[in-house]
């Protein structure tokens, strides 16, 4: 698995940029940290992982306790905003903990989560007490049968009860993600967006990214967000694009005439946002991943568990961030392989 490989001056880059925060060596200031719970998931969804997925031992993830530690100095570093990703989050134990050891942080202005919203019913109102501030759920298409198609044995209607629930807690605004997948779910972006007509949701279409053993099946799958929008506006009318515009968060938002909510387009591949990331990734496993489609990783857990100090790995953390890569390199063939997407969280 590749590694990162740190600067010969670490001391000084990390006495200069501790007092700032998390700085990359393009001046990209780095305050978000997606963290991946956990690898498992309770559905199998074609573009993520294979139907026989065998997940890590929980022995090789981090433990509550190596949890709770890094998240307390990625919040001293800098980091404001976490979004807590898997495989599925809500099948992490003790998921509630945790949310609110995090929530309590000084300096964390923003805790949210992205969902399958399966497990919602039961954890919505729990998580929204323990200070989760909002959620996106992953819903591809609103046909029931392919959505089992898609998911290979999700049931459409326990995510709409998620949904529901998140609603009824507090966890607004309400995003749904859709991957838009060629041959599987571009027939009905028109019919997904129609949601923002009458709810005040943000539904998000997805450009499909090639991963590790699926990565040949989502390059001949993409459908890029400018599709996606021709698509929609040729059965809902013109998107106008909202002002405003925060050139960090991926998702560029538009609204259909009339519309209570917005419609957004995240586009990896075809329209690049890597200037402006702000992004880090914890995996489960304890690797500081710097770009999402890129191998590229920095192990915590191993030199945590081996007695590292505290002060010494955060000056680590602060050298490895300072190595964050421009961008991703899929446009030169680079397709990232070392780990499929469960793997990551997003």
């Amino acid at each position: 698995m590749p590694s990162v490989h740190l600067t010969t001056h670490v001391p000084d880059i990390a006495t200069e940029t501790e007092a700032s925060g998390l700085v990359d060596r393009f001046g990209r200031r780095l305050n978000y940290l997606r963290i991946s719970l956990t690898d498992v998931c309770n559905l199998r969804c074609v573009y993520c992982m294979p139907e026989k997925m065998t997940f890590r031992p929980r022995r090789e993830l981090m433990s509550d306790e190596e949890l709770r530690l890094i998240v307390r100095m990625m919040v001293e570093l800098g980091i404001t905003k976490i979004r807590l990703t898997g495989g599925e989050p809500t099948v992490r134990p003790n998921l509630v903990g945790l949310v609110r050891y995090m929530a309590q942080q000084e300096g964390l202005q923003d805790l949210v989560m992205t969902t399958n919203g399966i497990l919602l019913p039961q954890l919505a109102e729990p998580l929204a007490r323990a200070g989760l501030k909002r959620v996106n759920i992953s819903v591809d298409t609103l046909n029931p049968h392919k959505f089992r198609q898609i998911t290979r044995w999700g049931d459409l209607d326990a995510v709409w009860a998620g949904v529901e629930a998140a609603e009824a807690a507090g966890l607004r605004p309400i995003k749904i993600n859709a991957v838009v997948t060629r041959g599987f779910n571009d027939d009905e972006v028109a019919d997904l967006a129609r949601l923002t007509l009458e709810r005040e949701w943000q539904v998000r279409f997805i450009e499909l990214m090639p991963f590790g053993s699926e990565a040949e099946f989502a390059q001949s799958a993409v459908v890029t967000s400018e599709e996606t929008r021709r698509l929609i506006e040729a059965k809902l009318g013109p998107l106008q694009e909202m002002p405003g515009y925060d050139g960090r968060d991926p998702a560029r938002p538009y609204r259909l005439p009339g519309a209570r909510g917005t419609v957004g387009f995240i586009s990896t591949i075809s329209e690049p946002f890597c200037s402006a990331c702000n992004r880090l990734r914890l995996t489960a496993d304890g690797k500081l991943r710097l770009c999402l489609l890129r191998d590229g990783e920095f192990d915590l857990l191993t030199p945590l568990r081996a007695g590292v100090g505290y002060d010494e790995l955060k000056q680590q953390v602060l050298a490895a961030a300072y190595e964050k890569p421009w961008g991703h390199g899929l446009p030169d063939g680079a397709i990232p392989t070392n780990r499929i997407m469960s793997q990551i969280g997003g």
